[in-house]
């Protein structure tokens, strides 16, 4: 059975970036990825589009391919995304099915500040994305943590549930999207940051435009 992986985001708007490391893990895994959207991200402000909005530009970014798909469960959810209670429910959902949490590497060293963070390892596997020659400091607590749970070889991951971190190169995109909203909003066009379906329609990117 393929792994199911998630990669989660306020998608804020979405980006080439986000799709680039989504289908890059996808492949590396073998697995089908879901892009899912938080609707009160803890750490972080609100987002600046609506639930909806950002939806209906996640759905134009997605069209025309197969291998990543929208999850939106997060923003039915009332008060603050935790990821423990995502994975919860996937595990009811998806029996001893693989879940793979892809987390980006600043991301993943910050995971002590997370709600619950040690249970995420009893409903899923962690895919860290990193970028090639960048190595990110991770603390005594967290190091201490996932030693016994690293691994190398993915195919580890088909074979478990869950338990389990493995490390994912991916090809870096450095693309912000507080940038692409600062050049919406001085009404510019940030043409090959963002996917070509985002451009189809005018009011996709209106919520950024001043």
């Amino acid at each position: 059975m393929k792994p199911l992986a998630l990669f989660g985001g306020t998608f804020d708007p979405v980006h080439l970036g986000h799709l680039s490391v989504s289908w890059e893990a996808a492949e590396l895994l073998d697995a089908e990825v879901r892009l899912m959207p938080a609707h009160v991200p803890p750490h972080r402000h609100a987002p600046t589009a609506s639930a909806a909005q950002r939806v209906a530009m996640l759905q134009a970014a997605l069209q025309g391919q197969r291998r990543l798909t929208l999850d939106t469960r997060e923003l039915r959810r009332e008060g603050p995304s935790y990821t423990i209670d995502t994975l919860r429910e996937l595990r009811a959902e998806q029996g001893e099915r693989p879940l793979v949490l892809l987390l980006g590497a600043d991301a993943f060293a910050g995971l002590p500040s997370w709600h619950g963070w040690r249970e995420l390892f009893d409903y899923a596997h962690i895919g860290v994305l990193n970028r090639p020659g960048i190595d990110v400091a991770w603390s005594v607590e967290l190091a201490f943590e996932i030693a016994p749970r690293r691994v190398e070889d993915v195919q580890v991951l088909h074979d478990l549930p869950a338990g389990k971190v493995v490390e994912l190169e991916v090809t870096p995109l450095e693309i912000s999207a507080t940038r692409i909203r600062e050049l919406l909003a001085d009404g510019r066009d940030p043409r090959y940051l963002l996917p070509a379906g985002l451009f189809d329609d005018p009011a996709l990117l209106a919520p950024y435009r001043q």
